[in-house]
């Protein structure tokens, strides 16, 4: 071989290296937070003087401060802990990754592959404090290639779930690049197969006809399709969530068989029936306030890009744009003035639905870290106490992805994904920015060199 290529060879591999452990600090193996005050995700009090054992990416031991031993602590990387809270990592259950639909400058939408704003995104993710995303619609190739990456440790990234394309009826909601439109069963059944085979994690339909708001009138999924598809969905052994927007078809969604629905009632005041109905089924409600909130927040409140989340997480460029022509489309917009005047009606629901029993679980339907920790000031200003909010964001997204036996709060055998604070969120859940330390299958990320795209 020769020098040259020997050198290239070195360089592919040390690159390869990079890639891999960007983000990531080496392994530390066991490792002990001591005397920790733990908030596990299961909506229960703080618990004070705890320790908590790590070790082969799961939690192996949560107990008292007092009752733990010389040999539980055998040969562990002790964290003194004392004065810091201790709870599981922060998910994002309605994320549409940024990086596979690109705009062309027709404006016209259709599938990419830019892996670097993908990066960046996912990057932002992690240094919010959030282990587990799940991506609600994007282009196939694009969404599950980064997925596999992530499961196999190619990139820092949270947890990456995934639907691939929406399921949806043609002209519908969610209808363009990658999606999977479907007008008749079982004709369409060929089409929903090629998207099951590919294993998405959860399964998103669309039931949805507009003509609310500023937007216009579309074809809806018809309701007899809706179970076929559900129905086989379920029977090949995946879940479902539906989007939706007002309580009629939330409801037709329930009786269709729809394990989870991506986002609250929008389109007004949801009744006291519907609110029973959800708490009776268990069916888990994603969040989504943010994405509608965010208009108006930008053209009133732009100050709130200069928040050291958002710093890092955007870059100069970005902000600018979003400062100035971003800006000024939105003051226009009449979507802008529908949704400020509608996202209080959500937060209501949310509360009265949270009221009544039922599974509320955050998600933002952005492609941005900080956008989560939003979404939780935004809840805890719709009425819903903090304490709540730490199971809303976090155990209670593994009930929505059917993984609550292995994942979303501090129990032994569970996945160590987990956030270390200064400051205690079941007060003011704005304290679970105060972020010490991320870990992510019992691994600490190196927050600062993480890929962020305000680096």
């Amino acid at each position: 071989m020769s020098l040259t290529s020997l050198r290239s060879l070195c360089l592919g591999l040390l690159a390869a290296f990079v890639t891999t452990n960007a983000g990531f600090a080496a392994d530390a193996g066991k490792m002990a937070f001591e005397r920790v005050h733990l908030v596990d995700g299961r909506g229960g009090p703080v618990q004070a003087e705890m320790t908590v054992i790590v070790e082969g990416g799961r939690f192996t031991l949560v107990k008292p401060a007092a009752l733990v031993t010389a040999a539980d602590l055998a040969g562990a990387q002790r964290i003194d802990s004392r004065g810091r809270y201790l709870m599981p990592g922060l998910v994002d259950m309605h994320v549409h990754l940024d990086g596979g639909v690109v705009v062309t400058a027709e404006g016209l939408r259709q599938a990419g592959n830019d892996r670097a704003r993908g990066a960046a995104a996912l990057a932002s993710y992690l240094y919010a404090g959030v282990t587990s995303i799940y991506d609600a619609g994007n282009v196939p190739d694009y969404i599950f290639g980064l997925r596999d990456d992530e499961r196999a440790g190619r990139i820092a990234a949270p947890r990456i779930f995934a639907t691939g394309g929406i399921v949806t009826y043609p002209g519908s909601h969610g209808s363009g690049p990658g999606s999977v439109d479907i007008d008749a069963w079982p004709a369409g059944r060929e089409r929903l197969d090629a998207l099951l085979a590919r294993r998405p994690d959860v399964v998103k339909l669309t039931l949805e006809e507009r003509g609310w708001g500023a937007r216009p009138m579309i074809p809806a999924l018809p309701d007899d399709l809706l179970r076929s598809l559900i129905r086989r969905i379920n029977e090949a052994g995946f879940r479902t969530t539906v989007h939706v927007s007002s309580e009629l078809r939330a409801t037709q969604a329930i009786f269709a068989a729809a394990d989870t629905l991506a986002h609250p009632v929008i389109q007004g005041p949801a009744s006291e029936q519907y609110f029973r109905l959800l708490a009776a089924k268990g069916t888990p409600v994603v969040t989504t306030l943010t994405i509608g909130e965010n208009y108006s927040r930008l053209v009133e409140h732009p100050e709130y890009l200069d928040e050291p989340l958002y710093r890092k997480s955007l870059s100069a460029e970005q902000i600018r744009t979003l400062r100035s022509s971003t800006r000024d489309e939105w003051r226009e917009s009449l979507w802008t003035h529908w949704m400020k005047l509608m996202t209080p009606v959500a937060m209501k629901n949310l509360r009265k639905l949270h009221e009544s029993g039922g599974v509320l679980v955050l998600g933002t339907d952005q492609t941005l870290g900080p956008a989560v920790h939003r979404e939780l000031e935004l809840l805890q200003q719709a009425g819903i106490p903090p304490l709540a909010l730490t199971r809303i964001a976090t155990l209670n997204g593994a009930i929505f992805l059917g993984r609550a036996e292995q994942a979303g709060s501090i129990e032994v055998g569970k996945e160590a994904d987990a956030l270390l604070l200064s400051k205690d969120p079941t007060k003011d859940i704005r304290n679970a920015r105060e972020i010490e330390q991320v870990m992510k299958a019992g691994k600490l990320i190196d927050r600062e060199s993480l890929p962020l795209a305000g680096r």
